[in-house]
Order: C-alpha cells, then sequence, then structure tokens
C-alpha cells in the first residue's frame, strides 16, 4: 500500500527502510545486499541522515542506487543540530548528496531541535527547496511546541513530515503529536517500530493478542505491528533490518490491512502510556 506523503503529491509506501547503524565495512555487503532486496520488494522510502555511521549508511545507501531508476527511490535524511546554521544546513545536505550520489533529496530533516535558532534552519531548508537541492523538508523527534515554532519560521514552505519514535510500547505520539500533524497534512514516520531490545515476548498478554490476530490475518507478529502503527491517515513507519528474512518479513505488511476488531484488540492489549518527552534516534 502506498500513501500520499503529507501534502506531498508523492505516494509512498506505508513502510521504508531504515539505516541506523548501517554502513559498518564488517558487515557493508549483506547490509547493502538487504537494502537492495528491501527495494525489489517494493521497500522503496528509505530513510537515513548524517550521523549514521558518520556518513557511511548514505555511502552504502548511494552504492546501491547506482543500479536503481532514481525517480523510482524516496531518499530522506537529515542534519544534525549542531551543523543546522544557515551555511551549515546547506553544507551537511550538499555532503549527503555527495554521499548519496544524489542531484537531490525528496525530504531533507532536522535530526532533532538543537540551540541554531529555528527561523535559521527553516531559512536554510526554504533555500534549499528553492534550489532544486530538495523537494521539501521536515523535521524529527519535534514535539507540538517544536512543531509550531518550525511552522511559523517558515515563509512558503510547508514542513512535509515529523519523524517520530512509534511502535506499540510507544504510543504517546497518538495523543497529542499525530492529530496536531493530521489538522496540517504533516506525514507521521515512526522509527523503532519495534522498539527496542527483542520484540514483544510470545508468552506476554501482548504477545498473545498480537498472535492472534496475526492467526486470523494470516501474517506475522511483525507485520500485524507494523500495519498497526500504519493504520492512522498519513502514518509511515520506517524499520530497520540487516537480514533478508526480516525484510522479506517487513515488505509482507504492505498488503496488510487490519479490521477494526484487529485495532481495537491491539489497542487494549498496547494501551497509550503517560506523556513524556520525545525521545531522539
Amino acid at each position: 500500500m502506498r500513501r500520499r506523503f503529507g501534502w506531498m503529491k508523492e505516494l509512498v509506501p506505508i513502510v521504508g527502510q531504515g539505516t541506523w547503524q548501517m554502513g559498518a565495512l564488517r558487515d557493508r555487503k549483506i547490509e547493502s545486499d538487504t537494502l537492495a532486496l528491501g527495494l525489489d520488494l517494493g521497500l522503496t522510502h528509505v530513510d537515513t541522515a548524517e550521523l549514521y555511521g558518520d556518513g557511511r549508511a548514505e555511502e552504502m545507501i548511494g552504492e546501491v542506487m547506482k543500479s536503481r531508476k532514481r525517480d523510482d527511490l524516496f531518499i530522506v535524511s537529515k542534519v544534525l543540530p549542531s551543523h543546522a546554521t544557515h551555511r551549515g544546513t546547506i553544507a551537511a545536505c550538499e555532503a549527503t548528496m555527495r554521499r548519496l550520489g544524489t542531484d537531490y533529496l525528496d525530504v531533507y530533516l532536522l535530526h532533532w531541535p538543537g540551540k541554531v535558532p529555528i527561523a535559521e534552519t527553516m531559512a536554510a531548508m526554504e533555500e534549499l527547496v528553492r534550489a532544486g537541492k530538495i523537494r521539501a523538508l521536515g523535521v524529527s523527534n519535534f514535539d507540538v511546541p517544536d512543531l509550531d515554532a518550525a511552522e511559523k519560521a517558515l515563509g512558503r514552505e510547508r514542513i512535509a513530515c515529523n519523524q517520530v519514535l512509534y511502535n506499540l510500547v510507544d504510543r504517546g505520539v497518538e495523543k497529542k503529536v499525530i492529530p496536531w500533524c493530521q489538522a496540517r497534512d504533516i506525514a507521521i514516520v515512526g522509527y523503532s517500530p519495534f522498539a527496542t531490545g527483542p520484540f514483544v515476548a510470545p508468552s506476554s498478554p501482548g504477545g498473545r493478542v498480537l498472535a492472534e490476530v496475526s492467526r486470523r490475518r494470516r501474517s506475522t507478529p511483525r507485520q500485524v505491528a507494523l500495519a498497526f502503527l500504519a493504520r492512522l491517515p498519513g502514518t509511515f513507519t520506517i524499520p530497520k533490518s540487516s537480514r533478508p528474512e526480516h525484510t522479506r518479513d517487513n515488505a509482507g505488511a504492505l498488503d496488510l490491512t487490519l479490521g477494526d476488531e484487529d485495532v481495537m484488540e491491539l489497542e487494549d492489549a498496547f494501551p497509550i502510556g503517560p506523556d513524556r518527552p520525545l525521545a531522539v534516534g
């Protein structure tokens, strides 16, 4: 399944590929092969950042992109807050494009709120749009007050997406962040969809619900988790995978639609917790 990415006309797969901690030389071949497999399976939304592997993840993606038609891919990267001055943002974006071997990014994000005035960063982002180096701008790890400040700092452009931590056990963004973004046609891109550490234990109450829903839907628990996170309008998820079998599993969620009963059972099994500051990743 594909859906419009925020206000953009582009139809983007609801499940993409994250690249956090990828690009290490010792794992480069299997990671690049796995990334390429994901593209073949329809996971053409690829997320990265200059932070990931100190640029090596972008270089690895660039190698895979050489054998692909650029227009078939949706490539997103991010600038570090410490680089997000006007001049620094433009320089960082150009360095990212060199590593990726592309002359434009589909979306460029500020990785998390930093000390540089948001108006300075957004001005640089708008300049990058005018120059054709990025098609759209966005943010990551922004709570509602940060989103409001970024929106007010913009002149001609609009925020395309907000990338946030979002998984079955971290559903806090559903309280305020997702509604705020939906009201403004801003895409939500959830990272770490399987949380950190081991996936939900099959013997846990939530694990039993996942197993039952996956049985009914003839799918896997991971596919159900991804479909749940992409159930709301304007939401996307970007699982990281370094193994072909996990990538095949992730791709199986592209065409999985949960029923109302499935969603209600999962919402009950994984309730939204108390508000807390957004994580950074």
